[in-house]
């Protein structure tokens, strides 16, 4: 731990604060957002319908509109996108802990989703133009502390929902407020030497999309990764679901889902920074990146195995069998996540020709996020199918296949040499 400070000391100021905001970010979010459904639909009495119509809201802002949010930060600037979308997201969970009226809350709800669109490009963007040279260093760090964020804002969040949740909603309110001061005083604004790279020209933002959408290098290695995407959420959605499906609703239940976002965030905080330099020693980004996603597909192989065992009853093995396989993959996904993380970031920015890279992120996060929601819907109809037709096997063969298939795509675009620097003299124009 010592190591990873004395690396994130050795870059300039703004790149340290932005990895110490994004872990503060999480911590805050993810304080709030696991236990947001449970006070909705038990302490104010919702029907599910209007629960996971204010919980969609949500992720419809945010995906919706990180193309808008990337866009603003290149032509505004990136920290006053970070400052804005830290505002709003201190608005809006304090609203979520002090109204009971779906007006405001669908309102709250759509607030800190739209806050999320604001400051995510930004910070990328900014953090990939502080960083230099050492983007991928840089970006395996930044994974460190937001994992980080992932893993102990529930924790936090436990505590404080266990008194009252509306106590949850102000102290992770107070949190992006505080955060906003600091980002305010201590962030420095960068701004471009030259205004047009930054996306002020004169030509209009859908002159600039155009060109984008254009760019036929960045838009198929947005699809290729939207299977890691959707691999990885798989320790939200499946994984838990087998648990549950063999150990219950248990202690030991879980227990074991417990184990699984550990495992998943531990060994991200302890072996980022490792594997991102044993890879980038090795590898091309693209060949690094082949090799991350076959590992996210593989993560499915130990529960594929698993089904061709016999369910005990009860007893040792049983728990085995619905702890074992899950966390094995969740370990897996991991891995495969920390090869390909700091070389995808990087790579979006090379395909980006470094030209209003905040907008380009926009675009990719609003890519991967329509694909985690269908990948999401088909990975439940797998389980839905499995279930019904006595075919266990099948969602994780469907998993493994996706991830083998976004690897070998990946593969394609890195030996016809579309995931390399682009050429200006190709790309759109967009100044």
């Amino acid at each position: 731990m010592k190591g990873l400070f004395t690396q994130v000391r050795s870059y300039e100021r703004s790149v340290q604060l932005l990895m110490a905001n994004q872990f503060t970010i999480n911590l805050g979010f993810y304080m709030l957002m696991p236990y947001l459904a449970a006070h909705l639909s038990g302490t104010l009495g919702l029907a599910g319908w209007v629960v996971g119509l204010i919980l969609g809201v949500r992720n419809f802002s945010q995906q919706g509109m990180f193309l808008v949010g990337g866009t603003l930060a290149d032509r505004l600037g990136y920290k006053p996108m970070i400052v804005a979308g830290c505002v709003l997201r201190t608005v809006g969970f304090a609203t979520l802990g002090l109204v009971d009226s779906l007006a405001a809350l669908i309102a709250a709800s759509a607030a800190t989703g739209l806050a999320g669109a604001l400051f995510n490009p930004a910070v990328r963007a900014y953090l990939a133009a502080d960083a230099g040279e050492r983007r991928i260093e840089a970006f395996a760090l930044f994974n460190v502390f937001y994992q980080a964020g992932i893993l102990l804002g529930p924790l936090a969040g436990m505590v404080l929902t266990g008194v009252d949740f509306r106590i949850t909603c102000l102290v992770a309110a107070g949190i992006f407020a505080l955060l906003s001061i600091v980002q305010i005083r201590a962030l420095p604004a960068r701004r471009k030497d030259i205004a047009e790279e930054r996306g002020d020209g004169p030509e209009g933002v859908l002159v600039q999309w155009r060109g984008i959408l254009a760019n036929r290098p960045f838009l198929l290695f947005s699809g290729a990764m939207i299977g890691s995407y959707v691999l990885t959420f798989q320790v939200y959605l499946a994984l838990p679901l087998e648990v549950r499906r063999l150990g219950g609703d248990s202690a030991f239940g879980t227990a074991a889902v417990a184990m699984l976002f550990a495992v998943s965030g531990l060994s991200t905080i302890l072996g980022q920074t490792k594997v991102t330099a044993w890879c980038k020693d090795r590898y091309e980004p693209g060949q690094a990146l082949v090799r991350g996603l076959a590992v996210m597909g593989l993560a499915f192989v130990p529960l594929l195995l698993a089904t061709a065992v016999p369910v005990p009853d009860a007893g040792v093995g049983l728990w085995l069998l619905a702890a074992v396989p899950p966390t094995l993959a969740a370990l897996l996904l991991a891995v495969g996540t920390m090869i390909a993380y700091p070389f995808e970031m990087d790579t979006i920015v090379r395909l980006s020709g470094d030209r209003l890279v905040a907008t380009h992120y926009g675009l990719y996060n609003t890519i991967c996020g329509i694909g985690i929601t269908l990948g999401n819907l088909l990975t439940g109809a797998a389980l839905d199918t499995a279930r019904a037709a006595g075919m266990p096997a099948l969602p994780w063969v469907s998993l493994t296949v996706l991830g083998l298939a976004c690897a070998a795509a990946l593969y394609g675009l890195h030996t016809t040499g579309r995931l390399r620097d682009p050429v200006p003299e190709a790309q759109p124009a967009t100044a």
